[in-house]
């Protein structure tokens, strides 16, 4: 008679736990701007949300795309080529983040039927081929020298030519695609994606079609990479080769596992840590790569859940 009031109390204090994560979340990204200056914030914003699409197919369906930078700057070329050719600003992210669910489309529907380190070679080749395409189209993606100096009209009387106005407004779209990977992971379809990764062949057994799943939770993510794309060359104003480049799927892979996989929080956590801590030693004129290499060999040895995984397991402890 004990077993379900202590479940109930458990499942409680998860919702509680969630609720104020959220809630802490929300309080920083709508201060954040004050306290650091707007570009940097909003890269956090794009990166953040970035890191939350992979942590989608990886965390919750436990598929490692190692070309995730495919996406992310194929929507950012086509909202730099919209909005250079007079687009309003919600068209072209629109269809970036289009853009980037479409070419989804193929990529999943032949990397998912792979697994390990086979899909993972499988999606950094596409990366890889996604890039070329984009190094010799010069006259769409400007080839070397990317895209640049393209204007961002006004929307609905916001200027988005003030730096500020720009962090809001993609702070909404944040939003928007943060509830969307929340929803996603909280449904019925969320858990039976966590049932097909945990085992696929019981999962199978009771009914499921994993490929299925796993196509659909690559389309999602890949959509949400897409949007992140968007917002982040649409905050810059500019866009280069850096986009599609293989250091690009790693970063992410970097701020993913330093937040803590399987969260939704931690990778939102994890980009702001490593673009704080990038900004930092490139003002202190510090090497970059090694101390970041060394503060994430860190977090492996120590902090093996990342920096919000084990705080939620010190927690449940307790």
């Amino acid at each position: 008679m004990t077993v379900l009031p202590r479940t109930a109390a458990r499942t409680d204090r998860q919702r509680m736990s969630r609720a104020a994560w959220l809630i802490g979340l929300g309080v920083v990204l709508l201060i954040l701007p004050r306290l650091i200056y707007p570009v940097l914030a909003l890269d956090i914003l794009a990166w953040g949300l970035f890191a939350v699409a992979f942590d989608l197919l990886f965390g919750f369906s436990g598929l490692l795309s190692f070309g995730h930078a495919a996406f992310w700057g194929t929507s950012a070329y086509v909202t730099a080529f919209l909005l250079s050719h007079g687009q309003s600003v919600p068209v072209a992210l629109l269809g970036g983040t289009a853009s980037a669910l479409l070419l989804a489309v193929p990529i999943g529907f032949l990397s998912v039927r792979s697994i390990g380190i086979y899909f993972s070679m499988i999606t950094l080749a596409f990366a890889q081929m996604i890039s070329f395409v984009a190094l010799q189209w010069t006259d769409v993606t400007g080839g070397e020298n990317g895209l640049q100096g393209f204007a961002r009209p006004s929307f609905l009387g916001l200027d988005f030519s003030d730096s500020i106005t720009r962090y809001y407004f993609c702070l909404v779209l944040f939003a928007l695609g943060f509830s969307v990977a929340y929803r996603t992971v909280r449904s019925p379809f969320g858990q039976a994606l966590q049932a097909v990764r945990d085992n696929e062949q019981r999962a199978q057994s009771i009914g499921f079609d994993p490929g299925r799943f796993k196509f659909t939770a690559f389309l999602i993510s890949a959509a949400l990479a897409g949007l992140a794309g968007s917002m982040f060359t649409f905050g810059h104003g500019v866009v280069s080769l850096d986009v599609l480049n293989w250091r690009t799927s790693g970063e992410v892979v970097m701020m993913t596992l330093l937040g803590g996989t399987g969260t939704l929080f931690g990778p939102v956590i994890g980009a702001g840590l490593v673009l704080l801590l990038r900004d930092t030693l490139t003002t202190a004129n510090l090497p970059v790569g090694i101390v970041t290499g060394l503060v994430f060999v860190l977090v492996v040895l120590f902090f093996r859940r990342g920096v919000v995984g084990t705080v939620q397991h010190w927690l449940r402890r307790r």
